[in-house]
Order: C-alpha cells, then structure tokens, then sequence
C-alpha cells in the first residue's frame, strides 16, 4: 500500500484476508520494463527484524521456468510458486534478523554472493537509508549512505567463483548480463520505499534517459 508517498510492504501476518478467508493476492513489486545499463537510486526502511531487497538483472521468463529448489517460493496470483531470480541488493535488520548473521546475507551485500566492505554505515532500525546501484557493462556496484560497499565484474574468475560457492550454483544463467527487471522483493516483512530513480545510461557512463 502506499503511505505518506511511501511503498508499504505490508507484513504478511497483517494482509488482509477476502471473503473466503484467503488473503488478498500480492508478492513482489516488477516494473514492467526492463534496463540495461542505468543507475539506480533509492530510499529505504525496515521495521525490526524485517528481511527485504531490491532485485535486477531479473528475467520473468527465466525465474517462471525455473524449479531450483533451494530458492524460497512466492506464490503469484495464477497459484504458480517461483522466485523473481536476479542480483539482489540486500536490505535487513543486520542485529535482529537471523539471515542478518550470515555472510553475503546483510544489508547492502550482493546476496549470497559478495559482502559489503568495512566502509558501510547503516542507519539504525526505522531511520531512512539511501541506496544506489550502477550497472553498465559487466561492472556492478553497491553504494550505501554515500560510500561504495560493493564492486564487481561479470565474467571475471572471482566472480564465477562467487556464484559457484552461492546457492544460484545450479542455475546456469543466472549470471548472464541481460536487459531485465527491477524488483522490490516481499520476504513477508514490513518495510518502506521512497524516491525511486533510474536513469538508463550510455556506453560511457552518461544518462541517456530518465
């Protein structure tokens, strides 16, 4: 729902339920246009003990047909159980919430693939973060409250590396760059966005469009 010009992702535990007592349908935000190279801007909150992301480089088509097992299901409003597959930028409750304590799984990582550096700061619990992906090329990166938490490069060894030690090792594409969807993840906990913006950028690092 939309709060105070705020995304509310309403914990599940709060979903409203329909006349048959089902809740009613939700789950991942997609947009439904998909982006090469951009740079990407965002603000964010988490209610304590709340898990969330934000996702890129995803492929509907690819995350439909995909059944690896070791990804966590949502359920869309045909009833088909899949994960929107992408590159995630993680954002949690780093103290309270149990993924929270686990390498590759904190606030700001490339989840389950790279840790953010010694140079994050995040804001406490309820106070807004800012965020920023730059994706052109093969070239990733991270940024949190201003600082550049995490760098990466498609293609390269450590990279392969990453992915073969990541649960997204039996998903042969997963790390293809393609032009793909962006994603506000519902991990079925409370938490905010606000001032999403990307701009599409050229082979050079300029804005091509807004």
């Amino acid at each position: 729902m939309i709060v105070d010009g705020t995304i509310k992702k309403v914990a599940s535990k709060d979903v409203p339920k329909q006349a048959d007592g089902r809740p009613t349908p939700g789950g991942d935000l997609m947009t439904d246009a998909t982006f090469g190279d951009f740079e990407l801007a965002w603000q964010w909150k988490v209610t304590p003990r709340a898990n969330s992301g934000l996702k890129y480089n995803v492929s509907e088509e690819l995350s439909t047909g995909q059944s690896e097992t070791t990804l966590r299901p949502a359920t869309g409003a045909s009833g088909a159980s899949h994960s929107a597959i992408g590159f995630e930028y993680q954002m949690i409750d780093d103290d309270r919430h149990p993924d929270g304590k686990l390498i590759k799984h904190k606030t700001g990582d490339l989840y389950d693939l790279i840790s953010s550096n010694d140079k994050k700061r995040v804001k406490p619990v309820g106070e807004w973060n800012e965020s920023r992906v730059v994706f052109r090329g093969n070239h990733g990166e991270h940024w949190l409250n201003g600082a550049k938490v995490v760098e990466y490069d498609l293609g390269t060894p450590a990279m392969a590396a990453a992915v073969a030690a990541s649960k997204f090792k039996g998903i042969p594409w997963f790390a293809e760059r393609r032009r793909g969807h962006i994603v506000l993840q519902d991990h079925g906990d409370e938490v905010y966005f606000r001032n999403l913006r990307i701009r599409e950028l050229d082979s050079a690092g300029k804005a091509a469009r807004r």
